[in-house]
């Protein structure tokens, strides 16, 4: 065996500690699988047309009147 070989060994039998942790919780707790089915179901597991509307958009925000703040100068206000 040579050196690539033996790397491809190792990493193909490498499990993590979170990988491992959720191998020995699900096999001791096999309820969770029908409770991931009902999760997975409610937001997965449905045809396009069954799946929840987006919410209506928005409308952009009003100005805040600033629309309105000018105002051409009098000839008694441009004289002063």
């Amino acid at each position: 065996m040579d050196a690539a070989q033996a790397k491809e060994v190792t990493v193909a039998q490498y499990e993590s500690d979170l990988t491992r942790f959720m191998r020995q919780f699900m096999a001791q707790h096999p309820e969770e699988r029908i409770s991931q089915k009902a999760g997975r179901a409610a937001w997965w597991d449905k045809e396009p047309g069954v799946r929840t509307p987006p919410p209506p958009a928005r409308h952009a925000p009003k100005s805040g009147g600033n629309e309105y703040t000018f105002e051409p100068l009098s000839e008694k206000d441009s004289t002063a």
